[in-house]
């Protein structure tokens, strides 16, 4: 029993590290203060290979390694306030993303139409109040923030789920074949 405990938080601890890794990378782009962000591909991931429970405590690991000024968040930034800035809303989102899609990963292992679904959901809960947020913290309307933090960034979002979903179910294989799920 001791030897799986470890052999999970090894893999909350690779998965927090992915996140690290690719949470920073980040595309500015002039027509909105929320870059694209790579941290959501990492979740997508996270989901897929942990399941809900695993993959929302990475993500919580991942925040508080940002909130205490550890530079991951993206473009290597941290710090609560970053949390509270115009863009803290898709940071509290995204650990939706990592529950309900992980949740839908777990609920339906073999159907991986569910699985793009539960992302699709977790996505659009981050999307409502990662907007919200934005809408207070910039003073603009919902729709001018829908605009700025989320329309220009559907797209790639489809794209990563995608990504994801085929790469992540493969890898998933490989770690359950070698006995470390």
């Amino acid at each position: 029993m001791k030897n799986q405990k470890t052999l999970t938080l090894t893999l909350i601890s690779v998965m927090t590290a992915i996140t690290c890794i690719l949470g920073p990378l980040s595309i500015v782009i002039p027509i909105s203060p929320v870059p694209i962000s790579f941290t959501n591909l990492a979740i997508y991931f996270s989901a897929i290979i942990l399941g809900w429970k695993k993959a929302t405590i990475s993500y919580l690991v991942y925040l508080m390694i940002g909130f205490v000024g550890i530079p991951v968040f993206s473009s290597f930034t941290a710090g609560p306030a970053r949390l509270l800035g115009p863009t803290g809303g898709y940071l509290i989102g995204f650990i939706f993303m990592a529950l309900v899609g992980g949740f839908f990963v777990d609920r339906f292992p073999d159907k991986i139409y569910m699985h793009v679904l539960g992302m699709g959901i977790g996505t659009i809960i981050t999307y409502v109040l990662g907007t919200g947020w934005l809408a207070y913290q910039a003073n603009m309307t919902f729709k001018a923030a829908l605009f700025a933090g989320v329309i220009p960034y559907i797209i790639g979002d489809i794209a990563k789920i995608v990504i994801a979903t085929t790469l992540g179910t493969t890898i998933k294989k490989q770690v359950k074949r070698a006995g470390y799920l």
